[in-house]
């Protein structure tokens, strides 16, 4: 659940991340809660895992949190190195991008819009 930035984040996504891509928005209307022509509710397949986005109109007191993460296999290094680095602008890492003995390289961190991901190379 996002404050207005569900559209941009969903966007981010599916450039940065391998296998993405938008299956269906639905906007707010005129009359709705919603600032009319953005983003009410979205679903995108995120490395083929399908994810909802929603703009809340309400400001609420929360945010996410690293109790629930994305994880992301990569194929490469190469791939890897740079889904972090897109990820990691603006972000911030719970564990920076190394060999943790559980996979050969891994990062987890959280995005600009406070997502938090988990970046591996198996």
């Amino acid at each position: 659940m996002f404050e207005g930035r569900a559209e941009e984040a969903m966007t981010f996504y599916c450039e940065t991340i391998p296998e993405s891509r938008v299956l269906d928005v639905t906007r707010y209307a005129a009359g709705e809660d919603g600032p009319e022509g953005t983003v009410k509710l979205a679903r995108a397949s995120i490395g083929g895992t399908e994810l909802t986005f929603f703009n809340s109109p309400v400001h609420h007191a929360f945010t996410f949190t690293p109790s629930v993460s994305l994880l992301v296999d990569c194929s490469s290094e190469e791939e890897l190195g740079r889904i972090v680095e897109a990820l990691a602008k603006d972000g911030a890492f719970l564990m920076p991008t190394g060999s943790y003995g559980f996979s050969r390289r891994f990062a987890w961190l959280n995005d600009r819009f406070g997502v938090s991901w988990q970046i591996n190379l198996p």
